[in-house]
């Protein structure tokens, strides 16, 4: 099954690391990265959200980042259970403390093939 890891965290705290600060994370998260082997699929860091738009129709609007912490980055991880998901999250979270992670399911969509619900979907709104 595949999950979805949503990495949250305060921009502004980010982008004041330093090169060294922000070089010394990545290196943690890498190390995490490895410890996760055989699950971890597709990462990226996300650009800034002072960058982000969104699209409403026809209109283009933002950025939009009024919450305390700002989407910065996701993960992709092909685990057998929540539990397994969650607990790579909690790795994650071991070398980042102060980043908020959420773990979700995902669908992923091929052309031409069924397409099937993620657990815990529902259709009731």
């Amino acid at each position: 099954m595949l999950y979805a890891i949503l990495a949250y965290h305060v921009e502004a705290d980010v982008l004041s690391w330093t090169a060294e600060e922000d070089a010394a994370m990545m290196s943690k998260l890498l190390q995490a990265h490895g410890r996760m082997k055989g699950l971890l699929g597709p990462a990226a860091r996300l650009g800034a959200t002072r960058k982000a738009r969104t699209l409403r129709g026809a209109v283009v609007d933002g950025p939009f980042a009024e919450t305390k912490e700002q989407l910065l980055g996701f993960y992709v991880l092909d685990c057998a259970s929540e539990e397994a998901a969650l607990e790579s999250a909690r790795e994650l979270q071991r070398v980042n403390p102060k980043a908020v992670y959420e773990i979700r399911p995902v669908q992923f969509y091929l052309p031409g093939a069924p397409v099937t619900e993620a657990p815990g979907d529902d259709k009731s709104g």
